[in-house]
Formats: structure tokens, sequence, C-alpha cells
């Protein structure tokens, strides 16, 4: 029995030390990282004095500590205060306006994605043994799955006029992991903007944001391997491009020889099985991080029509390893990759 958990992505390319950033100047980029949402994050900036570079990023850091304790799943907050109301039945409970503003949102996200990216699933994650940092490697009660699974929570349930949030079924239990990363992406990058840092990286467990570039280079980035310890390929994001990567081994769980991830499918209330790994790159457009932490979860679950699921978002920019680590891959995004070494080639997807 094994227990694992990676992150989803790498910077491969952002630190002197790795050496493939030959001949950067140590004076000019600061980096600043922590733990929190559960992961390692990172921010680098360049070109900004070390001063102004900590005050703007500690400010970011600042948020995200906010952002983890206001909307943790499991740990007392206003989610799960919202999650007890709808449990118990009532309706109309007030939350606050980013709240609010946050579930409308991931209601159209899972709308547009056929409610394959689904955070009313909470209950089941909990039942996965998800809902924990450490969690310990169990096949959930057959009956309580039978149960969650008929009684199809999804984020269409939700009912949220103004600051208000109701519910038609009582099983919806919010989790927003699969959305906050992406969205304190974006609230990092609106910090760094109002402090005038124009040029930065802002990496999250692998959920990444690109402001402006590194002098007279872009920013690179790695995609993880999913099987492997080294990159697959990378890739130079340019000034306001997010990306995002769903993956069977970022946190899973091996029993009795079988992989199970926490990549939950709310049509069998099972795993996730079929793909290992799912990266899309969102272009530069408003909420970026976001769309790139959210809409890679249908794209994931999609299996194999993933191509039209990223299609949906207006997402050119896709790449996918297949059960059977088959490399598939849209023609934009190929055109853009420096893939790694022994990686055999993709299959161009249009």
């Amino acid at each position: 029995m094994r227990l694992k958990r990676r992150l989803a992505g790498w910077l491969a390319s952002v630190a002197c030390a790795a050496g493939l950033l030959a001949g950067c100047s140590r004076e000019r980029i600061h980096q600043q990282e922590s733990y929190v949402f559960g992961t390692r994050v990172e921010v680098l900036t360049w070109d900004a004095s070390e001063e102004h570079s900590r005050a703007a990023v500690s400010e970011v850091l600042r948020e995200f500590d906010r952002l983890h304790r206001t909307y943790h799943a499991w740990e007392p907050s206003e989610l799960t205060a919202l999650n007890s109301a709808i449990a118990a039945g009532q309706q109309d409970i007030p939350v606050s306006p980013e709240l609010a503003a946050m579930l409308s949102d991931a209601k159209a996200i899972a709308a547009t994605g056929d409610e394959l990216f689904d955070p009313a699933l909470g209950e089941l994650i909990a039942l996965w043994g998800f809902h924990t940092d450490t969690f310990v490697p169990t096949h959930p009660d057959p009956a309580k799955l039978a149960a969650i699974t008929k009684a199809h929570p999804q984020m269409a349930d939700l009912s949220i006029v103004g600051d208000k949030v109701s519910s038609r079924n009582r099983a919806v239990q919010l989790d927003l992991g699969g959305y906050g990363k992406g969205y304190a992406l974006d609230r990092a990058a609106a910090i760094l903007r109002a402090h005038g840092v124009s040029n930065a990286l802002i990496n999250i467990g692998g959920n990444v944001l690109a402001l402006g570039s590194k002098g007279d280079q872009p920013w690179r980035v790695g995609i993880q391997h999913p099987r492997e310890p080294r990159p697959l390929a990378s890739l130079p994001l340019r000034d306001g491009e997010a990306i995002g990567t769903s993956g069977d081994y970022q946190r899973f769980f091996e029993l009795d020889g079988v992989r199970y991830c926490h990549l939950l499918d709310p049509r069998t209330g099972m795993p996730a099985r079929g793909t290992q790994a799912v990266t899309i790159l969102i272009t530069p457009r408003a909420n970026a991080g976001t769309l790139s932490d959210a809409a890679s979860k249908p794209v994931y679950l999609g299996g194999e029509r993933w191509r039209e699921y990223a299609r949906r978002f207006g997402i050119d920019h896709a790449l996918r390893v297949s059960a059977d680590g088959q490399i598939e891959v849209t023609r934009a995004l190929n055109d853009r990759l420096q893939y790694g070494d022994k990686i055999k080639a993709a299959k161009i997807v249009d």
C-alpha cells in the first residue's frame, strides 16, 4: 500500500540553481515561497528592487493565507458554515459578496463542462479520504458511496441571488479545491500589478500565471511527466498567460495494486480513469488563472472527448497523456513546446 503526493507541474526554468537559466542575474530576480492550499507556493519577480518585491509578495502571501482560511473545505470556515446550512435544509443563506461571486462563476464553468467540474462533491471527496493532508488509503463504504452518487449533487442545484445561496439538494457540500488555486493566481496578479510589479511568475503547486517577462526572455515553465521524475516538456509563457494541470499523480493512493486519484468522476462517484494528465494553457483574458485551474477538470474527465471540452472553454492550447502514455496535443500548443529527452512523438489533434 503506497501513498504519494506530487505537484502538477514544476517551474523547471525559473530558478538559477536549476541550471536552466544560465547566466541569469540573482540581483534581478527575487523569490519568496510559502506553504498554503496544501502545497508549495512560489512567487518570483524580475527587475524590481528587493524591498519593493518583498512588500508586494508579502501582501500576496497574506492574501493566500486569507483565502485558505476563509474557504477551507473541512476546517471551520465560511465555506464549512455554508455546507452545514445546506445540509440542514436552510434556504437563502447569507454569504460574503466574494463567496457569492466565486460560486456564481464556478456554477457557470460547471455548466459549460457538463458538470464534470463539480465543486459540490465535497461529501464524496471526504468519503474517499481526500479531506485531509495525511489521508489513509481505504475503500469507501459501498452503501454510502452509492447513496451520494444517487443523490448526484452538482453546482446546478445551487441558486445564488445577490449574496444569498440556496440549494435544492441537501447532498451538496462545496469544496473549492479545484477552483481556489486558480482564483488565488488572479488575486496575486491583481495585487502585484497594484504594487507596480509588472514582471513576475506565480506558482501555486503547478498552477502558474506569468506577468510580463524575465528581461528580454519570456518566463519558461515545465510540464511534469505523469509517470517519471522528469519534465515531459517546457514552454515559454507570455504576459497574462496561465497554465494548469490535472493528473492522477498529483494526489493519490495505491491499494491492492490499483491507483485511486483525487479527481473524482461525478457520473460514477469513483476516481477517474483513462487519462494520466491534462495540461491546458489559457491565453491572456480575464480570470485566466481561475480558468486554468477549473477548466482542466472537465478536459481531464472528458477522456477521449477532451478536445471537445477544451473547445467549449475557448482553449486552443492543450495536451493530454492517455492511460497508455500516448501524448496528444493541439497544434497550437505543440508549436510552443520543447519536449524532454526520450519523449516519443506526440499525436497532433486539431
